[in-house]
């Protein structure tokens, strides 16, 4: 395994415990690293979800001898951070925790067979994870430690796409970046009175003995549940609303609550069961409903807008701060790709509806009002075509922030590995048989112990 393919390895989140009942793991120390322990069973279970991923190109035991490398260099960085007084609360480490489990209930399908595929319960589960989790979180406040103060110049940028041979310049697919600014018309308050009254007299039914799932089914405007009968699986706090959170977790199995506004409407929540952190409801979603006249000045008043800043009178940027009710207006309406974190868009990651628009734009040109619905929010926005770029091979001219990334990530990358070549000389490294075997990068089996 090349040096570069190994430290990229360090930034990987791995979920290291059993994967199956039927992997039987016989465990003992492998390796010692500044006083900290490799165990055979973490080096045996990375294997095995190395495997499971179609990642084995080589024998098992030159796959197992790379990844216990990678392992050696983790405790490295992470004996580091010890050295340094680095430290992850509790608190973020619970943060972190509960973004994964969500991230594998949601790949697994629900808790229970997240349960089932682990033989372990979502608590012995979390338990597992903790400490893993801090340390990895560690190691990644050593490695940013490590790289917080490289930077790359515009010459240091040019010279390393000059280096790039020309039969390996990677190339680029069609992109657009795309500025929005959104109209959401105002609900009047006939209107909401109106979906609360529509509740209330739900609740009054299933007060008097009508079934909330059979209601959920015929009134529920959350079209992914209301086919289940208003059921939500089982979910934590932080995965839905602050104020939907507040109202389910105080329910009692089969209780009832009072009506629940949020973002997305009013709702009645009824408990199903509650499960160490996770609860199961189910509810009845009612919309207040946009008036026709107030949907129309809507798209009169973005209208007027779009021809203020076509004509020149109003800078788009402007227009964003002044006029947009969307959350991006701190980006300056511009539209993130959540893939990459950038502005830009390949063709095939825009959403059809608004690829539709924005396919008839020029650079520069701003679109007419077109209607669009959020979570059952009836708006309007308009679309600002912002750049357009043809398939090409990379250049400076149209992709230097991709290219400056590129530099920044092999430099941050040389630093790092002249960081472990120097740290590893420094600390107590101590590999056991039959690891000493390996054809390590580096010459692990000769630091901090004069018997080898």
């Amino acid at each position: 395994m090349k040096r570069s393919s190994i430290i990229l390895l360090l930034v990987m989140s791995l979920f290291q415990f059993r994967t199956s009942a039927q992997d039987t793991i016989i465990d003992g120390i492998v390796a010692i690293v500044g006083g900290h322990m490799i165990l055979k069973s973490d080096l045996e279970t990375q294997y095995l979800q190395y495997r499971a991923q179609g990642n084995i190109t080589g024998s098992p035991q030159r796959v197992k001898c790379q990844i216990f490398e990678n392992m050696l260099f983790m405790k490295l960085l992470y004996h580091q951070s010890e050295v340094d007084s680095l430290t992850v609360t509790d608190s973020q480490v619970e943060s972190e925790m509960d973004r994964r489990m969500r991230y594998f209930i949601t790949q697994a399908g629900s808790p229970e067979r997240l349960e089932e595929y682990y033989h372990k319960s979502l608590l012995e589960i979390k338990a597992d994870m903790r400490d893993v989790i801090k340390e990895q979180m560690m190691v990644e406040q050593e490695q940013n430690k490590i790289t917080e103060k490289v930077v790359v110049t515009p010459a240091e940028v040019k010279a390393f796409f000059r280096k790039i041979p020309k039969d390996s310049i990677p190339e680029i697919s069609a992109e657009v970046e795309i500025g929005i600014i959104t109209r959401e018309p105002e609900i009047t308050d006939v209107e909401r009175g109106a979906a609360r009254d529509q509740l209330a007299g739900f609740k009054d039914r299933i007060t008097k003995g009508d079934d909330f799932a059979t209601l959920a089914i015929l009134y529920s405007e959350d079209p992914g549940s209301a086919k289940q009968g208003g059921e939500l699986g089982m979910f934590q706090r932080g995965d839905m609303r602050p104020q939907f959170e507040a109202a389910a977790f105080k329910l009692k199995p089969g209780e009832v609550s009072d009506i629940v506004e949020t973002e997305d409407g009013f709702h009645l929540i009824q408990m199903i069961e509650r499960r160490g952190d996770f609860v199961n409801v189910r509810h009845i979603l009612v919309q207040p409903k946009v008036s026709p006249i107030e949907l129309n000045n809507a798209k009169l008043f973005l209208d007027s807008i779009a021809d203020l800043i076509q004509t020149g009178k109003i800078m788009f940027d402007e227009a964003v701060v002044k006029y947009s009710d969307d959350p991006n207006k701190n980006n300056k309406g511009m539209l993130v790709n959540p893939a990459s974190g950038t502005t830009r868009f390949e063709i095939g990651e825009v959403d059809p509806k608004i690829f539709f628009v924005i396919d008839k734009l020029k650079e520069g040109e701003i679109s007419s009002p077109v209607k669009w619905e959020e979570r059952g929010k009836r708006l309007f926005r308009i679309y600002y075509l912002v750049s357009r770029t043809a398939p090409h091979y990379a250049n400076l001219d149209i992709d230097y922030a991709r290219i400056q990334q590129w530099t920044l990530d092999k430099k941050k990358l040389a630093v790092i590995e002249k960081w472990i070549d120097q740290k590893a000389k420094e600390t107590y490294v101590e590999v056991m048989l039959p690891y000493r075997d390996c054809e390590f990068e580096r010459q692990w089996v000769k630091i901090g112990n004069p018997n080898y």
